[in-house]
């Protein structure tokens, strides 16, 4: 866990608490349906925490994903995110229309215009 503040225009961090991956059982972010920051781990106790943003919380939790099942492959329960925003592959099956599947065709349809413009010589 790292702290930030603000010290006139210099930004400072300090390590407050450190865990290990291997005994974190589980990542709750208590509400999948609202934009929301905070989010609970959960440990031999449980801690209350607030990300950045709503989009960093979901990074936090990808990657806490994909680091356990890149070396620990053990049972981690995330609990209360959307599922669509977990999982790389899901996002394409998105049903609500949202912004980021929009962004992300227009994204594919830029660089195959580019690449279409290309001269082949």
């Amino acid at each position: 866990m790292v702290k930030h503040w603000r010290v006139n225009r210099e930004e400072k961090y300090e390590i407050v608490e450190k865990w290990f991956l291997k005994d974190l059982e589980m990542i709750d972010g208590k509400e999948a349906d609202t934009d929301n920051p905070y989010f609970d781990m959960h440990f031999h106790k449980v801690y209350n925490l607030e990300a950045y943003s709503c989009a960093s919380k979901y990074t936090f939790a990808r990657t806490i994903s994909k680091l356990n099942a890149m070396y620990l492959k053990k049972d981690l329960k995330i609990v209360n995110f959307d599922e669509t925003y977990l999982n790389d592959d899901l996002i394409w099956s998105s049903s609500n229309r949202d912004f980021l599947v929009l962004m992300r065709i227009c994204f594919y349809a830029s660089n195959l215009l580019c690449l279409s413009l290309c001269p082949l010589s």
